[in-house]
């Protein structure tokens, strides 16, 4: 019998060493990555393929790859029904301080800032950053409870590449 409990705790062993072995519980996967501010340049992607009009103007459907997104924020798409670029959820996210560090990444990706409005009386600051000829990009920053939800448009006119 003692020898029957060893091999069963040997075959336990063995098992739980395997790399076949099931893990205690689902594992989970970060919702977005964590885009930093290039260093030097604007951003480039593979070209982005939809547009759409809003009433801001024609934006790109997605964010190139590479642009700079707070270090904290997670792509929130399902936050909102406007079009957008793109929409983040930061977690304990001061609209002030995300858009500072908004308007110093983009400037260091070589956007100017046009405008820096707010905040307004629901809490949100807006920037109006622009590129090479007509590219235009808003950024806007709302608190909205325990978090702040970031949403941009990028200009249509901005590269794509």
């Amino acid at each position: 019998m003692a020898a029957v409990a060893v091999l069963l705790a040997m075959a336990l062993a063995l098992t739980a060493c395997s790399p076949t072995a099931p893990t205690a519980g689902p594992s989970v996967a970060p919702t977005a990555p964590v885009v930093s501010a290039p260093a030097s340049s604007a951003p480039t992607a593979a070209p982005l393929t939809s547009q759409t009009d809003t009433a801001w103007g024609r934006i790109w459907d997605d964010l190139p790859a590479g642009f700079p997104v707070f270090p904290t924020a997670t792509i929130a798409d399902d936050a909102t029904s406007e079009p957008v670029s793109g929409v983040f959820a930061i977690p304990d996210g001061d609209p002030a301080e995300v858009i500072a560090w908004m308007q110093a990444a983009l400037e260091t990706a070589t956007y100017s800032t046009e405008a820096l409005s707010g905040p307004f009386e629901d809490g949100s600051v807006t920037l109006e950053s622009v590129g090479d000829g007509d590219c235009r990009i808003e950024t806007v920053v709302a608190p909205m409870g325990g978090l702040s939800l970031m949403t941009i448009r990028y200009g249509a006119a901005c590269l794509n590449t």
